[in-house]
């Protein structure tokens, strides 16, 4: 039988539940996101994601009707005060809906690749809101997926889900321990790879981005790691005519994937 939000037991800070709320806070739970606000949960329930725990504060909740459709998809609910959903909430006016929900985990092998697949790869991503709309830029380009190399924001970062506009849950994501991996993974696949590098000197318009297509992208502060320029893939830019050196990562890689998916599609 589903929770009821009539029979949720209310936990503070010091019980084992509100503990784990604040662990999910803060980033600490391999394998777990924290999602709060209503459109957020509308598209959580949109998904097959598991939520492992729903903390309703009634006091701030002002959707009755959201809440229950969320606590009938919790394997636990609980109730909790305006004070601790105040510490935990990351959102200037709350509305009392937090949820605990596990992020998909992805392996290579689950992927179902056709002879004209697109993969986009970042390489040391710092930022939790670029890896978030790198996630959403895959998405809307219909790529296969997104692969991450030398990662420093934490996909269970909420910045992630909020800026992925959901898409961290439905996009798969893979990672790789090591750049070599995931390059020998590219070239056992027959990928075309093509580097993303502002001193490069063949423009991004130049291939035919025909056949399996992926595109490395790097850090916002540093760039590709040499490792990667030592592949032997090609390399490409998008000509900068003002006075900036390069455009944002998460840009650069929208430019990228669809300028690749209209040559594939014909646009």
């Amino acid at each position: 039988m589903a929770p009821s939000l009539l029979d949720a037991l209310a936990v503070g800070a010091q019980h084992p539940r509100g503990r784990a709320l604040l662990a999910v806070r803060k980033d600490s739970v391999p394998g777990r996101i924290l999602i709060e606000g209503s459109w957020e949960h509308s598209q959580l329930l949109s998904t097959l994601t598991r939520i492992d725990t729903f903390y309703y504060c009634p006091e701030a909740c002002d959707q009755p009707d959201t809440a229950e459709k969320i606590a009938a998809r919790a394997a636990e609910v609980h109730r909790i005060s305006p004070k601790l959903l105040a510490r935990v909430s990351r959102k200037n006016r709350s509305d009392g809906l937090i949820s605990i929900a596990r992020l998909p985990s992805w392996q290579p092998n689950q992927l179902q690749l056709t002879d004209n697949a697109l993969i986009l790869v970042a390489d040391g991503v710092e930022y939790a809101g670029n890896l978030g709309t790198l996630i959403r830029t895959v998405d809307a380009a219909s790529a296969d997926c997104l692969i991450l190399t030398s990662r420093r924001a934490k996909l269970t970062n909420p910045a992630v889900y909020a800026a992925s506009r959901g898409m961290v849950l439905t996009t798969p994501v893979l990672e790789f321990q090591a750049i070599g991996q995931a390059a020998s993974w590219l070239k056992q696949h027959h990928f075309d790879v093509h580097l993303a590098d502002p001193a490069a000197t063949g423009s991004y318009k130049t291939p035919e981005y025909r056949g399996r297509t992926a595109f490395v992208v790097g850090s916002e502060g540093e760039g590709l790691h040499r490792t990667w320029h030592e592949q032997g893939f090609a390399k490409v830019s998008i000509p900068m005519l003002g006075k900036a050196d390069s455009l944002n990562v998460a840009l650069s890689a929208g430019i990228l994937l669809f300028e690749a998916r209209a040559r594939k599609e014909g646009w």
